[in-house]
């Protein structure tokens, strides 16, 4: 009996082996569907003649009507920048100054995260995902019911941003409903946020006051007050507007002290209705 023996077959480069590890390795950033700032397109609801109404709409609102309850310090900035402080009480913004103003904004703007790697550009037509809102309860899953929203869930919540591809920034989610005192809850907000991810963070003030604590905390996070202001990574989400055309007082005062602390701010405006 005559034995074969077996001719050795020669493996190629990159096997079965190296394809899998290939498929099992982490894509590059830019070659990862989901990841900030992927292009988006823009909601048209109107046709251009539409456009032009509702913009005509709006210069003749301010320049003609204004609005009232300002504080007296956001009528000094507003007044030295041209806008008009009528007997009214109310102020007044002539076309020419908010189409300079327009004009001036930033085209492009960075979010910064507590790591660099999360700095979000704000340009075009890039979209960024994030979470917001005020819900004070929470589903208990484990106990099959609602409950009031707690300081821990906050964190939680940020923890579970922390390691989603698909949320690339976090504003609080809900209350914290077992910390009662003002500042004590805008301190610890605050705080379970930054502590929770290192992607940018939106807060709100309750008041005005409250923002050179929550400042003083924020440098020793960063290492200094020129290294947040370097790569401020809180911003502050603040609505300085209320219906009917009228400053919200409150939050007004709480964006003159955050600005002169170098946060970003993220101006929100409720819908109008008369004056």
């Amino acid at each position: 009996m005559i034995e074969k023996t077996p001719i050795p077959r020669s493996r190629r480069a990159g096997g079965r082996m190296a394809r899998k590890s290939l498929r099992a390795a982490p894509l590059a950033d830019e070659l990862r569907p989901v990841r900030a700032g992927l292009e988006g397109g823009r909601y048209k609801p109107l046709d251009e003649a539409g456009l032009n109404a509702v913009v005509e709409t709006v210069f003749q609102i301010l320049e003609e009507i204004g609005l009232s309850q300002a504080p007296e310090s956001g009528i000094a900035y507003m007044t030295a920048a041209g806008a008009i402080a009528g007997d009214d009480g109310r102020v007044r913004f002539p076309r020419a100054l908010v189409e300079d103003t327009i004009a001036n904004a930033a085209r492009t703007i960075t979010l910064h995260g507590q790591d660099p790697k999360y700095d979000l550009n704000l340009s075009g037509t890039k979209v960024h995902c994030g979470t917001a809102g005020a819900a004070v309860h929470l589903v208990d899953v484990a106990g099959k019911a609602y409950r009031e929203s707690y300081l821990k869930d906050i964190y939680d919540a940020a923890r579970i941003v922390e390691n989603m591809d698909n949320i690339h920034f976090f504003q609080r989610p809900m209350v914290a409903r077992d910390v009662e005192d003002p500042l004590d809850l805008d301190i610890n907000t605050l705080y379970a946020c930054v502590a929770g991810t290192r992607k940018h963070v939106g807060v709100s003030f309750t008041e005005g006051e409250f923002v050179p604590e929550a400042l003083s905390m924020l440098h020793k996070i960063a290492g200094s007050e020129e290294a947040f202001r370097a790569r401020p990574f809180v911003s502050n989400s603040n609505c300085f507007v209320v219906p009917p055309l009228r400053f919200a007082t409150e939050s007004c005062l709480v964006m003159e002290e955050v600005v002169k602390g170098g946060m970003p701010v993220l101006l929100l405006s409720a819908g109008q209705a008369g004056a």
